[in-house]
Formats: C-alpha cells, sequence, structure tokens
C-alpha cells in the first residue's frame, strides 16, 4: 500500500510553496514522523515528515511554485525494514553527499556571511545543520580553534564570470577572497524574503507614510531593571527586558489614541475605518531567512512575565522556523527594536494593513537636561523613538500625542501600574 506525501497548506490564501530539497534519499526506509524535507511559503517555513513507515518514493525535485496539496513523494507501507536497509541517518549523510557535490559549501546565508567576516574556508568544515549545512555556530566553533586549524586558502576567482557562475564560486563559499577581486554571483530570493520585499514596496506605494521622532530618559526603566531583575526571573523563569516595558506603554497610548489601533479596510468609495477594542501588538523577530512579526494577542490583559515569556518563545521558535502562519498575522499595532544591531535612528516602515508602527533604538548617554535639577546638563542614557504612521488615518497631532503619551511612560514607569 502507497501513502501519498501531499503538500500541506501553511495558511489561508497561501497556494504555492518552495521545496528547499530531500534531507533523505530516494529508497530510503524511514520510519513515521521522519524528517523528510523543509517547505518555505511566503510567510513561513514548516516541516515535511513520513506520514508513516516504509520504503520513500521521491516523484517531485525541490524547487519553486509547488501547488499546495500536490503529491511530491509516496511510501510503500507494504515494504518491510530489510536488515541491509539504509537507515534515515545513512540516507541523510548520502543526501548531504550528493548535495555537496554540487554545493560544497552547503551553509547558511548567516554562516557565510560570518566566514567572510572571519576567513574561515567553509570546505574545511563539517556542518550541524539538516544535510551537513553549516550554521553560523559552525564557523564561530572554527574560529575559537588555534590558528592552525583554520587557516584559509586563497582560491582563484574569474575576473569576470558569467550571471550564471557556479554556486561553489569562492564568493558563495565565503571563502577570503584576494584583493582585487571583481567576482560577483546570483543567489535566488527566497520566497519570504520576496513577499517582505512586495509588503514593503506595497506599504510604501499605498499609505501616505510619515514619521515623528521623539526621545525617551531611559533612568528609571534601567533602575527598575536592575534592582528587580533577578527577583523577577527567579519567580516568573523569564528575564525582564525593555521590551514588555514599551509593549506596556504602547497598549496605554493606543487605549488613548484608538485611530493608532486601527486601520483601512476596503478601497475608494467603500473605505472604512477598522477599529479595535483589543491590542494585538506585533514584535519584530529577525532570522536567518528575514524578518517576522509574530503576534502577542491581547496584550491589554498581559503581565510583564506573560510578555517576556512570549516574546522569548516566539524568538527560540523564530529562528527554529517552528512559528505557525496563524501566530504572524493580525496584529493591530508592531514594535520593531532596532537598537538590538546598535540602530541610532531609523524611519520604521508600516506593516500592512496596520497604520502605525514604533521603532525602538539604542540606548546612548547624551547631555541633557536634568530632570531633577533643571538648568544644569547631566549626562543620561536617551533611547530616540520614531513612530511611523498612515497619516491618511491618524493626524500629525495624534501621532504626536501617542508618541509623547510612551516617553511619558517609559520616563516614569510606576504610571504602567495604573
Amino acid at each position: 500500500m502507497a501513502v501519498d506525501i501531499t503538500i500541506p497548506s501553511p495558511g489561508e490564501s497561501i497556494t504555492e510553496v518552495s521545496l528547499s530539497g530531500w534531507l533523505l534519499a530516494d529508497g530510503t526506509y524511514v520510519e513515521k514522523d521522519d524528517l523528510l524535507a523543509e517547505i518555505e511559503s511566503d510567510k513561513a517555513t514548516l516541516e515535511l515528515r513520513a506520514p508513516a513507515a516504509g520504503m520513500l518514493k521521491i516523484s517531485t525535485a525541490k524547487g519553486d511554485a509547488i501547488k499546495v496539496g500536490a503529491v511530491v513523494a509516496s511510501i510503500d507501507t507494504s515494504t518491510a525494514k530489510p536488515a541491509t536497509a539504509p537507515t534515515a541517518s545513512a540516507a541523510a549523510t548520502h543526501a548531504a553527499a550528493a548535495t555537496t557535490a554540487s554545493d560544497p559549501f552547503r551553509a547558511s546565508s548567516v554562516a557565510k556571511k560570518v566566514a567572510a567576516e572571519k576567513g574561515v574556508d567553509l570546505a574545511h568544515l563539517a556542518g550541524s545543520g539538516p544535510s551537513g549545512r553549516v550554521m553560523k555556530d559552525d564557523v564561530l566553533a572554527a574560529t575559537s580553534k588555534p590558528a592552525a586549524s583554520t587557516e584559509t586558502k586563497p582560491v582563484s576567482v574569474t575576473a569576470s564570470p558569467s550571471p550564471a557562475s557556479s554556486p561553489a564560486s569562492s564568493l558563495a563559499s565565503g571563502a577570503a577572497i584576494p584583493a582585487g577581486s571583481r567576482g560577483s554571483r546570483r543567489e535566488k530570493m527566497t520566497r519570504l524574503r520576496q513577499k517582505i520585499a512586495e509588503r514593503l514596496v506595497h506599504a510604501q506605494h499605498s499609505a501616505a507614510m510619515l514619521t515623528t521622532f521623539n526621545e525617551c530618559d531611559m533612568t528609571e526603566v534601567m533602575r527598575l531593571r536592575s534592582e528587580h531583575k533577578d527577583a523577577f526571573e527567579k519567580q516568573h523563569g523569564v528575564g525582564l527586558g525593555f521590551m514588555s516595558f514599551f509593549v506596556k506603554a504602547a497598549v496605554s497610548g493606543l487605549r488613548k489614541y484608538p485611530r493608532v489601533n486601527a486601520y483601512i479596510v476596503g478601497q475608494g468609495s467603500e473605505m472604512e475605518v477598522e477599529f479595535h477594542d483589543y491590542c494585538d501588538i506585533a514584535v519584530a523577530v529577525g532570522t536567518e531567512k528575514g524578518l517576522v512579526v509574530p503576534v502577542l494577542r491581547n496584550c491589554e490583559g498581559q503581565s510583564f512575565a506573560g510578555i517576556e515569556g512570549a516574546i522569548k518563545d516566539f524568538a527560540t521558535r523564530a529562528k527554529a522556523n517552528k512559528l505557525g502562519v496563524d501566530e504572524m498575522t493580525g496584529g493591530t499595532f508592531t514594535i520593531s527594536n532596532g537598537g538590538v544591531y546598535g540602530s541610532l535612528m531609523s524611519t520604521p516602515i508600516l506593516n500592512p494593513p496596520q497604520s502605525a508602527i514604533l521603532g525602538m533604538h539604542t540606548i546612548k548617554k547624551r547631555a541633557v537636561e536634568d530632570p531633577k535639577n533643571p538648568g544644569q546638563v547631566a549626562l543620561r542614557p536617551m533611547m530616540y523613538l520614531a513612530l511611523s504612521y498612515d497619516h491618511r488615518i491618524i493626524d500629525g497631532a495624534e501621532a504626536v500625542g501617542f508618541l509623547v503619551h510612551i516617553k511619558d511612560m517609559i520616563e516614569k514607569p510606576e504610571r504602567l501600574l495604573f
């Protein structure tokens, strides 16, 4: 009996996916729930697992534009497991070897970038990821070894490579590149990054987007965090970060300025403003494959511990491609923290159909007027804040008022308790 393996639906409105490649070879005997491949949609990456035990028969190679519901393989459940049948792990090694033959430097994009920065030759690394893929941690581990073990060998790069140059070139491998090299390469964008690009361009073309700025003194929040972080973590099992303060401040602001929590639906004469009684705040999380924005539901009823726990869970599962599509849709407002990357100032782009997004930035000590001693200058930990908003629905006064409200909540965080 043959059991078909079909492409599952990653979520509503998604009709096509990409198959990144098979982790096991054709003819491998697999057990139920063995990981067979990864499929990538424009919103998330999902795992394709064996629905039953038996012999794997692959009928579709990796590629784009595979329809949801399409049969890509089957499992012959009538085949008994032979004593000499290749195991899943052996088959995975075989698949990795086949992949290496066509791409001897199979590595994640982040691993390639780090390898280029550190001067590590990926050809000498054993990958710990799926199918032997070299991951960031593999590169970092190599850099911590004695210099002799990470010595890189210069590779030749054609002076005028064709647009379809081999992915095994030194540029693709992340190996050290000789000075003066004019090599280049092209890499197909993933469906997730294609969708991100489309949404960003759509946001800029479809909304009257403006950005207003302010700054806030982080002294009191940092004091509270320092005084209570140990007890907080001991009691709740999660660290106390800055994001929970900003989420709670945003909830207060969204209650006071409901248009910031609303968005436009319909077009032309059918346009309406949809207001929301709840605050579903999306939190931007960076991953190797692009930016994802999982949503914290009903933040108005969440505690600091609940918010911090949810954010930690999102970040962990985002890096492992374990977030569901339903967890990344339906937000009413977004917070993006570019400060974790060192950004001093930015103009965040709206996350459609939302009407506003708050940008947090890095904390820097700056000379400002001492609030406790008017007329005197003091060094204070300051953060620039940015609010991008759709001027079609939010007036300038509302946008400025909302951002000032955020500033007031952060500078006097005891207000968040009332």
